[in-house]
Order: structure tokens, then C-alpha cells, then sequence
């Protein structure tokens, strides 16, 4: 009993580390949100200098994105795992002290490769550590780790815009935590970037990497110690077997998978054109439409934010119980009423009073109970056990392109075609979700991921 309860101890320490990068996923790409409106001013920016500001970080998670895959393979995941630590801790010390727009935005790209990097290395480190009866709960740990980042960069914007004070005795103090506040927002970075760095030294590599470059007895050291040496010895002898047909992604390509190839691509990419980013990255400018003053908007966003936890939670407790295509219908078809009532709202002049508020914590609830996690869930089971990791890759590029483009065009829409129009727009988006949900996506709730991939088999062979 003493070592099965050390063993789950060790499991959960190191998964743990490992979704630090899922928080400073979700507080770097949110920490922007309070930032917008006084980096506008201060550097006198137009409105697609201000798209660049936001979206450029995005750009970097691409490029991020794209390299990690090859780069976790060749080098392994722990030490990529380090690079996007160090690639944090320098976006976050950069955009404190920076002189000039350009700057930031160099920072802010430095700051989006390690977003990108850990969006993607970070998870699969995760789900490659985790024995298979306990991999749904550790990866889920990630993302509950991205959403308490994000709800903790509203805290720390909030708290900082309303207590600038000129208490500071040094000029440089005074510019970073009053004049230009900005600068302690985006700054605050340092610390969760800082602890991750330092925690990643004390986790070993993946085992099942490990596994792959020939580091047997590394790799059944720490599989024994994880769930004993009756589990280490098959899960060496799954990665023997099917170890050899990883490097081929050609497989994904092939008629059988073209359907599970479609939902990856499309149900990503539709998770972030429904305006969820929007809502995160502009949440404050969104508000202040409404009639809320900047502080006001900024504790608007906190209440945002703590939404998305709560209902992440139950996410997590339901979608093995009542199955994933039923959560997405409700969800979407949530999310899709609700942006259609903000833009109602708007149209007709009804922005004081909380109705705009409640119908966006409306929106943020159905998004984080259906399409936020969900849309993780089943992309991480449709696609065939040998190439799972690189189709995920695949999914993420789309989910960041997607990300990129709502981050550059939402200021450019909300100026040129205001409120109402841009969440119609949303709301428009969103919609082909619910048809793909009916159409494409199986009910994966019991399943095995070899049964997932007979279904895919199966359903080919009977239509030919």
C-alpha cells in the first residue's frame, strides 16, 4: 500500500509540473486583455496596431506550434518543455522594461513561441506519463491549470489598475506600477514562468520518449515507479510494437480517416471563430461599450474568468457520464443563442443595467462545458494510436490560425461594424459546430481508442 500511494503521489507531483505550462498558456494569452486599451494610449496606437499588438503573440503560437513536434522528438519533451519556460520568462521580463512598440511586440512574439510550444508539448508530456485508466483525469488537470490562468491574469489586471498610486520613490518603479501600468501586467509573468522553469528540473523525461531512443532501463525505472513493474513491462511492450509506425503521418491522410481528419481540422478551428477570444482578449473594450468604466470591465472580466472555471469543473465531471455529443449540442446551441441576444442588445441600445454581462457569462458557461474541453476530448481519441501525437499537432495549427485571425480582425470589426454585427458574426461561426456535432462526430463515451479505430474501419468498409 506504501508504495502504490507514493507511486500516485509521484503521478500527480510531475503531471502537475507539467500543467504549469497550461497555466501560463492561459494567463499569457489573457494577461493581454487588460493591457489593450492602455497600450492603445500610450503609444497613440490605430486600430490595426492594436490588432498587432494582441494577435502578434498568436503568430509567435504558431510558429510554435509548428516546430515543437519535431523539436520534442529529436530533444526530447523535457527539455522543450524548458525552452517555452525560458521563452515565458523572457517575454514576461522584456515587456516590462521595453522602450518602444516595436519592442513589445518583439517580446510579445518571444512570449507567443512559448505559448505555442506549451500548448503542444505540454499535454503530450502529460498524456504520454500517465498510465491509460488516470490519462483523462492528468490531461484535464492541463487544462483546468490554462482556465485558473486566464481567471488569475484578470485578478492581477484588475488589482493593478485600481491601486496605481505615485507612492514610488524610484522613477522606474513609478513608470512600471502607476504611469504606465501595463507594464506590471504583462510583467507579473515572471513569477509562474519562474517556477515552472525551476519545477521542470525536477521531473525526469518522458518515459515513453525514453522508450523511442532506446533508453530502456531509464524508461522502466520511471514506469515502475509510476505504476509498478507488471504495467511497465506492457507499456513497454505496447511502444515496441507500435513504436516503428509513428514517424508516418501519411496514414491520416487515407480515405478510412478522412472523416476523423475533418472533425480535427474543422472542430478546433470553429472552437475559437465563435468569439471566445474575442470575449478573453477584449473583454474590457467589449464592456466599457456596454457602459462599464475600465475598472468596472476589468472586475467584469474576473467574474468571466471564475465562470470558466466553475463550469470546466463540470465539464470534467460529466463528459464520461452523459457523453460528448450531447454536451456539445447544448453547449453550442447555448453559445450560439447567447451571441445572438448580445448583438440583439446592442442593436437596440440596451447597454446599461447587467443584461450584456449575463448574456456573455452565458456564452463563456456553454463554451466551457462543451466546446473548451470537449473539443479536446474527442480530438484526442478519434485519430489512430500511431499517429496520434502529429494529428494533434495538426488540430492545434488550426486552432491557432483560427486564434490568430479572430485576435487581428476583432478591433477592425468592432470599429467598422460594431457590437451587434461582430457577435451576429460569432454567433454565425459557430453554428456549422452544431451540424458537424450531428454529422461527423461519433459518440466516443466507453470506447477504447482501438475500438475508435475499428468504428472508422468499419464505417469505411460498409460504405464501399
Amino acid at each position: 500500500m506504501t508504495t502504490t500511494k507514493q507511486s500516485s503521489t509521484y503521478l500527480y507531483l510531475v503531471c502537475l509540473v507539467a500543467a504549469l505550462g497550461g497555466f501560463l498558456f492561459g494567463f499569457d494569452t489573457a494577461v493581454i486583455s487588460g493591457t489593450v486599451s492602455l497600450v492603445k494610449k500610450d503609444f497613440n496606437l490605430d486600430v490595426v496596431n492594436e490588432g498587432w499588438f494582441v494577435s502578434c503573440a498568436l503568430l509567435g503560437c504558431i510558429i510554435g506550434v509548428s516546430i515543437s513536434g519535431k523539436l520534442s522528438d529529436k530533444y526530447g519533451r523535457k527539455l522543450i518543455m524548458i525552452l517555452s519556460a525560458v521563452l515565458f520568462l523572457a517575454s514576461a521580463v522584456g515587456c516590462t522594461v521595453v522602450s518602444s512598440f516595436g519592442q513589445l511586440i518583439a517580446f510579445r512574439l518571444i512570449g507567443g513561441l512559448g505559448i505555442g510550444v506549451a500548448s503542444m508539448v505540454s499535454p503530450l508530456y502529460i498524456s504520454e506519463f500517465s498510465p491509460s485508466r488516470y490519462r483523462g483525469m492528468m490531461v484535464s488537470l492541463y487544462q483546468l491549470a490554462l482556465t485558473i490562468g486566464i481567471v488569475i491574469s484578470y485578478f492581477s489586471n484588475a488589482y493593478l489598475a485600481a491601486h496605481t498610486a505615485d507612492t514610488f520613490s524610484s522613477a522606474g518603479m513609478q513608470k512600471i506600477f502607476s504611469t504606465e501600468v501595463w507594464r506590471a501586467m504583462l510583467g507579473l509573468g515572471v513569477f509562474p514562468s519562474g517556477i515552472f522553469l525551476l519545477s521542470l528540473f525536477l521531473v525526469p523525461e518522458s518515459p515513453r520518449w525514453l522508450l523511442m531512443q532506446g533508453q530502456e532501463a531509464k524508461a522502466k525505472n520511471i514506469l515502475i515507479k509510476i505504476d509498478g513493474p507488471q504495467a511497465a513491462a506492457r507499456e513497454i511492450a505496447a511502444v515496441k510494437q507500435t513504436g516503428d509506425s509513428e514517424s508516418n503521418l501519411k496514414e491520416l491522410f487515407k480515405p478510412v480517416y478522412r472523416r476523423a481528419l475533418w472533425i480535427g481540422l474543422l472542430l478546433p478551428f470553429l472552437s475559437q471563430v465563435c468569439g471566445i477570444n474575442a470575449v478573453i482578449y477584449y473583454g474590457p473594450k467589449i464592456l466599457e461599450q456596454a457602459g462599464f468604466t475600465l475598472n468596472n470591465a476589468l472586475g467584469g472580466q474576473v467574474t468571466i474568468g471564475l465562470v470558466n472555471v466553475v463550469f470546466t469543473f463540470v465539464a470534467i465531471f460529466t463528459v464520461d457520464k452523459w457523453g460528448r455529443r450531447p454536451l456539445l449540442f447544448v453547449g453550442i446551441g447555448g453559445a450560439v443563442f447567447a451571441l445572438l441576444v448580445i448583438g440583439i442588445l446592442f442593436a437596440a441600445g440596451i447597454t446599461t443595467g447587467p443584461w450584456i454581462l449575463i448574456f456573455i457569462l452565458l456564452f463563456i458557461s456553454c463554451f466551457a462545458f462543451s466546446f473548451g474541453p470537449v473539443c479536446w476530448v474527442v480530438i484526442g481519441e478519434i485519430f489512430p494510436n500511431a499517429i496520434r501525437g502529429k494529428a494533434m499537432a495538426l488540430a492545434t495549427l488550426s486552432l491557432w490560425v483560427a486564434n490568430f485571425l479572430v485576435g487581428q480582425l476583432t478591433p477592425l470589426m468592432l470599429e467598422d461594424l460594431g457590437s451587434s454585427v461582430t457577435f451576429w458574426l460569432f454567433a454565425i461561426c459557430c453554428s456549422p459546430a452544431l451540424y458537424i456535432t450531428w454529422k461527423l462526430i461519433p459518440e466516443t463515451k466507453g470506447r477504447s481508442l482501438e475500438n475508435i479505430d475499428n468504428y472508422w474501419k468499419e464505417t469505411y468498409n460498409a460504405a464501399n
